[in-house]
This record gives C-alpha cells, sequence and structure tokens, in this order.
C-alpha cells in the first residue's frame, strides 16, 4: 500500500477517511485544528462526499457527530483537551445512549500548556464516561488505531476516546496505508428508545454500560496495545504509556531486555497485566504523560511490597511534558541535555503580527482605560490576549472560552463600573453569545468590545462562524442599537475610536463596541489567492 509522510494529526485524518468515514466535526484547537484540516483538504475527502465543516464549538460538534452515529455512518468529531470541557455534557450521556454507527472522539492534549490553560489528562474522561481509550505511541500506530477505534465503537456500541498529545499531534513519521473501507449504508437504531435519556431508560442503559465496561478489560483488540516483556533482572519495571514508550527506548535501546516493561496503549487496563508486571520486580517507575493515572491506580491497588515511582513521588516532575532526559534522570541513568542555547539567541515574546487590527483596538482603548483605571479589562481567549502583555499591560483575565463577558457581568454585579470584555468574533460565536443575553437581560453597566478580524486567527485562519453575524445576533439578543457601535481599527482613526469607546464606557447600561479589522494573515492570504485565480485566467 501507498507510504505517506504525515504529522500524527493527518495521519489520524487519513485513518478515518480509509476507514470509511462519513462525517467530520470540529472547532480549531492546537494541537488537533490539522485533523480537521487535512480532511478538508483532501481530494478523497471530496470524492466521497464526506461532511467536513468547522462547528460553532466543540458541543455542537460532538452532538452533530452523535446526530450522524444514529443515522448509522461512521463519524469523527475532534478537539483539543479544553475543549472536551465544553463538549463533556453530549460525550459523557454519549456512553450512556450509546452510539450506531462507530463514533470516534479525538481529544489533543496538550502538556507544557503550549498553547492552552491547563495540562489536563483526557484519559480521566474516558474513565469517567466508561468508554473505551485509546493512546498511540508513534503515528504508524495511530493511523492503524483508527480502523480499531472504529471497528471497537460498533461492537460495543459506545464512543472511542482516542487520546493524543502534541509531540505526537506535531511530529512527522512514514506512515503505511491499509486498504480503503467503504462507507456505512443509512440504517436508523434498532432499538428506537435507545438515545432517549428519559431516567427510566438512562437507569437500565447504565447499567448495561456498567457491565460492558469491565468487558473491555480483556477485549483482544485493547489487549494487543498494551505488552508486557518480562526482562532479565529483579530490580525495575516500567509502565509507559502512550508516546512515553518512545522516551523510555531512547534511553535503554540497548538494554531494554533489562527492564520488565508494560507498554500501554488502551484503556480500561487488564489488572492482571498489572500485577504480573509488579510480582515480578521491586520497584516499578510509571512513565505517563499528563496526570499519575495508572500510577494512582497501582499506589491505591497493587502498592504492596513494591515502591511505586512517578509524578506522585517526585521521581519524575509533577508538571510539564515528558523527555528523554526526564526519562533518564528516572531510571538513574547518566543525563545529556546538549549544548546551551548561544547568548546571542534571545527568547522573544509574543506580540501582534504587524498591521494587525487588535493591536490599533488596544491602543485606543489603553488610551481610554488610563482615565478609568486598572484592572478593568476582562479578556477571552485568542490573539487578543495578548493585550496583557507590554506595551497594553491591558488585559487582566484569561479564564475559558466565553468568560470575558460573564466575568465583566459578574464584576460589575460587585460593583465594579465602568467594566470592559474583549471577545474575538470565533469565540463570541463559541461561547460568548449566552453570556451576552445575561447581560442584556440584566442591562449590566458593561462594555462588550468584540474584535472582529473575520476568521479563527489564532489556530491558522480557519472560517469564523461570525463573519457577516455579529449585528445580527447582538440586535437578536436584544442589544440596545443605540448601544451598538462600530469601528474600524486603524491608526488614522485613533481619536474617533477612542471618542466613541470613552462614550460608552461611561453609559450606565450595556453598550458593545464592535470593531471590524480583517485578519492581517488572512487579508494578505486571500490577497495573493486572488492575484493567483487571476494569473491563472488570463493563461
Amino acid at each position: 500500500m501507498q507510504k505517506l509522510l504525515l504529522l500524527g494529526d493527518e495521519a489520524i485524518a487519513q485513518a478515518a477517511l480509509d476507514s470509511g468515514l462519513s462525517g467530520m466535526y470540529a472547532y480549531p484547537g492546537t494541537p488537533s485544528t490539522e485533523i480537521m484540516e487535512y480532511i478538508q483538504a483532501s481530494g478523497q475527502a471530496a470524492e466521497d462526499g464526506v461532511h467536513r465543516e468547522w462547528s460553532s464549538n466543540e458541543k455542537t460538534a460532538m452532538e452533530a457527530a452523535l446526530g450522524m452515529s444514529y443515522a448509522g455512518k461512521r463519524v469523527m468529531v475532534a478537539m483539543k483537551h479544553v475543549g472536551l470541557n465544553v463538549a463533556a455534557d453530549a460525550f459523557i450521556n454519549s456512553a450512556v445512549t450509546g452510539v450506531n454507527g462507530g463514533l470516534v472522539v479525538v481529544s489533543a492534549d496538550d502538556p507544557s500548556m503550549h498553547s492552552s490553560q491547563n495540562e489536563q489528562d483526557s484519559r480521566f474522561y474516558g474513565k469517567f464516561a466508561l468508554v473505551p481509550v485509546l493512546e498511540p505511541r508513534n503515528q504508524q500506530e495511530a493511523y492503524d488505531m483508527i480502523f480499531d477505534a472504529f471497528e471497537l465503537s460498533e461492537k460495543y456500541r459506545l464512543p472511542v476516546l482516542f487520546r493524543i498529545t502534541t509531540r505526537l499531534a506535531h511530529s512527522r513519521s512514514a506512515v503505511v496505508r491499509r486498504e480503503k473501507r467503504v462507507q456505512n449504508i443509512l440504517a436508523l437504531p434498532s432499538n428506537p428508545r435507545q438515545f432517549v435519556l428519559l431516567p427510566a431508560i438512562a437507569r437500565k442503559q447504565y447499567r448495561v454500560l456498567t457491565g460492558t465496561y469491565e468487558k473491555l478489560r480483556t477485549d483482544p483488540v485493547l489487549e494487543s496495545y498494551n505488552r508486557l516483556s518480562v526482562g532479565k533482572g529483579r530490580d525495575t519495571g516500567v509502565i509507559a504509556c502512550g508516546i512515553a514508550y518512545n522516551y523510555l527506548m531512547e534511553n535503554i535501546s540497548d538494554s531494554a531486555e533489562d527492564y520488565h516493561l508494560l507498554t500501554v496503549g488502551a484503556y480500561p487496563l487488564n489488572k492482571e497485566k498489572a500485577e504480573l508486571l509488579v510480582k515480578s520486580c521491586d520497584r516499578v517507575l510509571v512513565l505517563e504523560e499528563g496526570y499519575p493515572m495508572i500510577e494512582e491506580h497501582l499506589r491505591g491497588l497493587l502498592d504492596r511490597d513494591v515502591t511505586v515511582l512517578g509524578r506522585m513521588d517526585g521521581t519524575v516532575p509533577r508538571d510539564g511534558e515528558l523527555n528523554p532526559a526526564i526519562v533518564a534522570a528516572a531510571l538513574g541513568l547518566r543525563v545529556s541535555y546538549g549544548k546551551d542555547v548561544p547568548s546571542l539567541v534571545r527568547q522573544r515574546p509574543p506580540s501582534f503580527c504587524k498591521g494587525c487590527g487588535h493591536a490599533d483596538l488596544y491602543s485606543a482603548l489603553a488610551d481610554v482605560m488610563a482615565e478609568a483605571g486598572p484592572g478593568r479589562v476582562f479578556s477571552d481567549i485568542g490573539c487578543y490576549t495578548l493585550g496583557a502583555l507590554p506595551p497594553y499591560n491591558l488585559v487582566n483575565s484569561c479564564v475559558d472560552m466565553g468568560a470575558s463577558v460573564t466575568m465583566a457581568v459578574g464584576a460589575a454585579d460587585a460593583g465594579l463600573f465602568p467594566a470592559v470584555a474583549v471577545i474575538g468574533d470565533s469565540t463570541f460565536t463559541h461561547s460568548g453569545m449566552t453570556g451576552l443575553l445575561d447581560a442584556v437581560l440584566k442591562d449590566s453597566p458593561i462594555t462588550l468590545i468584540i474584535s472582529d478580524n473575520s476568521t479563527t486567527g489564532m489556530t491558522g485562519g480557519q472560517k469564523s462562524q461570525a463573519t457577516d453575524r455579529i449585528e445580527s445576533i447582538c440586535l437578536g439578543l436584544g442589544v440596545d442599537p443605540g448601544h451598538l457601535r462600530v469601528i474600524v481599527p486603524l491608526k488614522k482613526n485613533h481619536e474617533e475610536n477612542k471618542a466613541i469607546i470613552r462614550a460608552e464606557l461611561y453609559h450606565r447600561g450595556l453598550s458593545v463596541v464592535l470593531a471590524r479589522r480583517e485578519c492581517i494573515q488572512t487579508a494578505s492570504r486571500n490577497k495573493k489567492a486572488e492575484a493567483a485565480g487571476k494569473n491563472k485566467k488570463s493563461e
């Protein structure tokens, strides 16, 4: 079969297409974004009629995916780890409803918080929901696992959680493709009450779910991804989960036979395999990217005459990504960190792109807020969060998608005036609209600034669901037309923009300022594409 050089995200996307995918749902979120982008750009997906449009947020993506599964088709939904929080209601309940067509939920975790607010570990969501979790070690296994994920989903009638991390998502390797599978035919559920979670039905289905979860521990497919090898020595056993296996082998590839090794790629883990490892050695080192989930389990159930080492006792740092040096230190091996970075290479803090509309907005807002006093600007998640850094030093919050609006409302309820919320257009339609409705109903004395660059800029310029809709959304929610103002954030409009922001800032009620200017990066790409199109026509 064909061999491709793919990112981990791309390997997952290609595997889904080759597995008979009918629909892909997602909201952009690093490090998961490239899964949807690959499918959107795929000629194979276009030829097969695969649905592949962005959703407004992760919850709507999860629910739409569940709807496609209801119709008997194979479907995938992808998000980053904090996006799974947004989708959690639908995800947890989908385990109780069960699925019809195969449903795979990809959650891309971000240890070390390269572009995230926290380091949460999605494996806990799988355990919480009582569904199978797959965690590949490399790109080829990620590709192959997707085939098994769909088969497991349809065998047990459960969603399957597919957990990856940043290093796997954004590193490349050769991947050998399998033979392509045809899509499922349309077929409604055989149990017409399956998706109706009235309490009487839900109780019965939850009882079935708990029984099914126990069967998963000995499923041959899951077992095949959890491999136990007994070494020569008695001293150390190692449990390596997912990508951690690669860091381990970088250190012990020449002496692997000395170690008792359990490499884990699927959950729930069969307790008997863990017990066999524990009985073979005096101490066990647990290497897992994220939370000490397996380590905690061992300490609770198996920590008898064996010492368990890992993140909980400090053998491995409690936070951040694993790497070969950390693993070497945990094993008591010589650690090599490489050469120091030359002093002429200095860290550069992130900044707005040259010509960014967010920068011109903050320049005007900073002048106005200098008069009002500090601690009054609640921001959200997007490029504009950089307003927290010099030279602006304006932003006082960045918690979760949409929180800028509701935090400003709460602060105003506490008596803070004036209070400002800054949110982007894509984030506004993701999670900001309901907060604005709260503000409308109370006529909260806040100023909501929607910085509209007509794209989802922070993740690379994906389509924004808000484009050309923001005014109608705000008016539909009940915003006073007299206090819905539009500005164009350009240097030449600086004084005019300041005057508008100042007037709305001191209005004793709700006001919305829409700062509209296309993202400088997407504008540049669009111009190049337009020029290329004209040149092609003229040839």
